[in-house]
């Protein structure tokens, strides 16, 4: 496996200063070397990965330097547009070294959501004309080489060129630099506390990671049925405008649940959330300051004001909570006002080691749903 102090040492040694990306549960050991070792100047975890390549381009514009953008390869379609319609070489032909975890590899066991992407990856940076090399565990005494041809490529071209990480290239890291907090409740205590004060015939769209597969357990130790949830695999940040879509064409009350740094990655949405008259619509936001499911890298979530913003973007009304009781007086008042309503709850990071993941395929859940949503009992009034 390739150690993440050379690695790095090896791209500062080929004039590697700048660092930005979208954090991935396949490069979190070397995500946190950096984190941990780039100055703060010279690491920027982005909203989204289209972000990201666009802060590596002014980088370039100012510096006439190479970045880095890190991104798992479920965000190569947030990085197609900026990619071909400004870092291409028939456009302002911008150099950046690109580093792709590779999840859905062919061959290798992974979730729904990552097999297809895992599958054609190599054919959309072809099509994309993305020079790139592919590494793995066995790399280490030939990564100094990779790195310096693909850069030169790079240099030469004046392109984009990408190095395809393959599952356990990396050797283990952990991340020393991490803010503690002391709320009052763990993520998966508050959705607890938000399905106490659901009615039966609620509908729950989650976004993808811990917080489905979180509310996914709770129902199953609850007895209770899964149908009512939609429980978002992949789509990062767009779990929200599901929601939307599902709230403005039924009568039923329709519950998103949300992340800070899914929130964080389109937050446009609020805006059309906010403005829809969706009146049967809450957005609740679990803030734990963290990019949990992958990793645990901070996020803004802490420094932004998320009700403020909700507010300023439509929401009727906005709220936060820290404690079970703050929960339930707020969506008790949810509950007698029209939407669409918001409510941060601000939790503490992290999640049980024990944690499952849905035994319901993807197609499954949707048909349930689907079935579910028919019933004009329990509608909105």
């Amino acid at each position: 496996m390739i150690n993440c102090q050379t690695f790095l040492n090896q791209l500062q040694s080929l004039g590697i200063h700048f660092y930005t990306g979208v954090p991935d549960s396949l490069l979190k050991d070397i995500g946190a070397y950096i984190a941990d070792y780039a100055r703060a100047s010279e690491h920027i975890i982005a909203a989204n990965e289209g972000g990201a390549i666009a802060l590596a381009a002014g980088y370039h514009l100012a510096t006439g330097k190479i970045g880095l953008v890190y991104l798992q390869n479920s965000g190569l379609g947030n990085v197609v547009n900026p990619l071909l319609s400004l870092a291409d070489q028939e456009v302002y032909s911008i150099p950046m070294l690109l580093m792709v975890g590779w999840r859905g590899e062919p061959g290798r066991k992974d979730e729904p959501q990552h097999i297809k992407q895992g599958r054609v990856q190599q054919a959309l940076l072809d099509a994309m004309e993305i020079p790139y090399r592919i590494i793995d565990a066995d790399s280490a005494l030939s990564i100094n080489q990779v790195l310096e041809e693909l850069l030169a490529l790079a240099i030469q071209q004046q392109c984009p060129v990408a190095l395809v990480v393959k599952a356990g290239t990396f050797e283990s890291y952990t991340l020393q630099h991490d803010s503690k907090t002391n709320y009052p409740l763990s993520r998966e205590q508050a959705i607890n506390e938000v399905l106490q004060q659901l009615g039966t015939f609620d509908v729950i769209v989650s976004t993808t990671g811990k917080t489905s597969r979180e509310l996914f357990e709770l129902r199953q130790r609850q007895q209770q049925s899964s149908q009512r949830d939609f429980l978002t695999v992949g789509s990062m940040g767009h779990a929200s405008q599901i929601a939307l879509g599902i709230a403005l064409y039924t009568k039923k009350r329709v519950y998103c649940l949300d992340g800070d740094g899914a929130i964080l990655m389109h937050m446009g949405s609020l805006a059309i959330t906010g403005f829809s008259n969706a009146k049967n619509l809450c957005h609740i936001v679990f803030n734990n300051g963290a990019h949990d499911s992958v990793g645990g890298q901070p996020t803004l979530g802490f420094a932004v004001d998320f009700p403020a913003i909700a507010r300023a973007s439509g929401y009727k009304n906005a709220y936060c909570a820290l404690t079970a009781e703050e929960i339930q007086v707020a969506l008790k008042t949810i509950r007698e006002t029209e939407g669409p309503n918001f409510l941060e709850i601000r939790v503490n990071k992290g999640s049980r080691s024990n944690l499952g993941r849905p035994t319901s395929s993807p197609i499954a859940n949707k048909l349930t749903f689907m079935e579910f949503l028919k019933d004009d009992e329990g509608l909105y009034r």
